[in-house]
């Protein structure tokens, strides 16, 4: 079994930083894992993604630039830097994990472990 507790949102004012934490705990080795957030009246959107066994990562093109996705293996860990944050990216933000369905990191259907959520608020 896998859990995923999120923590690190916040108010924030336009232009300011935030930084997320994921920890993990169960088998995660070799999953992968995925940030996506939820607005009000939208559908939930991919963030950024990150495996635990390989440097590569990827990000959605309205936070190329401005967020940072990286992982402490030893602490089951992963974060999102948040910089430059605008008032379009408040939201709620949840980790989650895949274990198989790596191909379609960017589409929420592909993820089977989800935190409970973080809410993120960027005020002008």
């Amino acid at each position: 079994q896998v859990r995923l507790v999120e923590s690190g949102g916040g108010l924030v004012q336009a232009g300011g930083s935030l930084r997320l934490s994921c920890a993990a705990s169960g088998r995660t080795f070799s999953s992968m894992m995925g940030w996506f957030c939820k607005a009000p009246g939208k559908s939930r959107e991919f963030v950024a993604a990150i495996r635990w066994s390989d440097p590569n990562t990827s990000y959605a093109d309205s936070v190329k630039g401005r967020f940072t996705i990286s992982r402490d293996n030893a602490e089951n860990t992963i974060y999102l830097q948040m910089n430059n944050l605008k008032p379009e990216d408040t939201a709620v933000y949840s980790c989650a994990l895949t274990t198989t369905n790596y191909a379609n990191y960017y589409n929420p259907s592909a993820y089977n472990y989800w935190g409970q959520g973080t809410q993120v608020t960027v005020s002008s």
